[in-house]
């Protein structure tokens, strides 16, 4: 069990708010989530500059940290995720703590990979050389990020670029459902839970896998619910335009449930 959080825009945006200040914070679920739970077990945020990703993270709660808030405040970047952990497969260590990084890529998950001590091994195997080389930790989550990039660079996808969105989709369903079935061979007993967040800075791919995920596009400029001003810097030449994901709704606005089982490219609103 994790929770995570995604934003992507056309224009560089704070999201102090949605991470520390809102009704239903991201700061706040590493609390208590919406089951009851608590996240205790580290926090990360990863933003983008000049392209590339930038990433903080520690191994304490976030609601007891410092550091969190203060890194959520300093943020203004076009593309974020950032991720409360609750362990289930591996220690309480930096290197197990998300969101991971290789190249321009960003990733989070949400969730375990059921019988991971029976396909782990397998999906090392099937991961190229190169990508799996970059694991640093015993997550089942790290593993699962360099094996869906395994899979994205079999079809020639390393970067997003516009002719190639709806083959990453596809790729992705593809992988992901296959891997939902070898975990339920391997664990009949137990539900596969394999949500992410996926980026590489210019696009956010979300998949639902047997957790909760919603999203909300907004469209324009308007005041925060919480502080009452806009969050941008904004250019009057564009219309602004964003996509916010998370594992629950943040604030009061009409955040809705993204279907089960599916992954999606998180278009802007036109």
């Amino acid at each position: 069990m994790c929770r995570l959080y995604g934003f992507i825009s056309n224009e560089a945006t704070k999201v102090d708010c949605s991470l520390v200040f809102s009704q239903n914070a991201l700061m706040q679920q590493s609390r208590v989530d919406e089951s009851g739970r608590d996240h205790t077990d580290g926090w990360g945020i990863v933003t983008y500059s000049d392209g590339w990703p930038e990433i903080q993270k520690k191994t304490t709660a976030a609601y007891d940290d410092l550091l969190f808030s203060s890194t959520a405040e300093k943020v203004y970047s076009t593309a974020i995720i950032a991720h409360v952990r609750r362990a289930t497969v591996g220690r309480n260590s930096i290197y197990n703590t998300h969101p991971f990084i290789s190249g321009r890529w960003a990733f989070a998950h949400n969730g375990t990979l059921s019988g991971f001590d029976t396909i782990g091994s397998e999906l090392e195997l099937e991961t190229s050389p190169d990508l799996q080389s970059q694991r640093k930790g015993e997550t089942d989550s790290e593993q699962y990020f360099l094996w869906l990039l395994s899979h994205m660079q079999e079809h020639g996808i390393e970067e997003i670029g516009k002719d190639n969105t709806n083959g990453l989709v596809e790729i992705l369903e593809e992988s992901v459902t296959q891997l939902a079935d070898r975990c339920q061979s391997a664990a009949p007993d137990k539900i596969p839970r394999l949500n992410f967040l996926l980026t590489d800075g210019t696009t956010l791919v979300a998949c639902r896998w047997n957790h909760t995920l919603y999203m909300i596009q907004r469209q324009g400029i308007y005041d925060c619910e919480i502080c009452g001003i806009p969050h941008i810097h904004h250019n009057e030449t564009v219309e602004h335009r964003a996509v916010a994901v998370s594992s629950e709704p943040v604030t009061h606005e009409p955040w809705v449930e993204v279907a089960n089982q599916s992954v999606v490219l998180l278009n802007l609103p036109d």
